[in-house]
């Protein structure tokens, strides 16, 4: 209940700052994807502002959780090489319980039962 308030609290006023600032920036801007000539392009598209900035955005937000994602490759690698001798060392012990017939301990014997006063 209380991430549902909270959640709330957050994605309203986000949601308003954005469609705000949408509104804001409705005029119609060119981006030109050839360096060599400004004047004909080889390839240009015409977006509304907020429309190229949203799009800016979400590429920023891919790049920098791929640049992440690299930069946890050494945590993982070293996760999966404990994972992996974890492993191998419970197999250890299991051969090990195997080869001694360890046995699971016996159960505590009940307590013993006193007898009631004789009157």
């Amino acid at each position: 209940m209380f991430r549902k308030i909270l959640t709330g609290l957050v994605i309203v006023p986000l949601a308003v700052v954005i469609v705000a600032f949408a509104v804001a920036n409705r005029q119609m801007v060119t981006v030109s994807f050839d360096p060599f000539s400004s004047t004909a392009p080889a390839y240009a598209a015409t977006v509304p502002l907020f429309v190229l900035i949203f799009i800016v955005l979400i590429l920023g937000v891919i790049v920098g959780g791929f640049a992440a994602w690299l930069g946890q490759a050494k945590w993982r690698r070293g996760h999966r090489r404990l994972r992996d001798e974890v492993h191998q060392l419970r197999s250890e012990v299991d051969t090990i319980e195997a080869r001694m017939m360890i046995k699971p301990a016996p159960p505590d014997p009940p307590p013993p039962v006193i007898p009631p006063p004789i009157p």
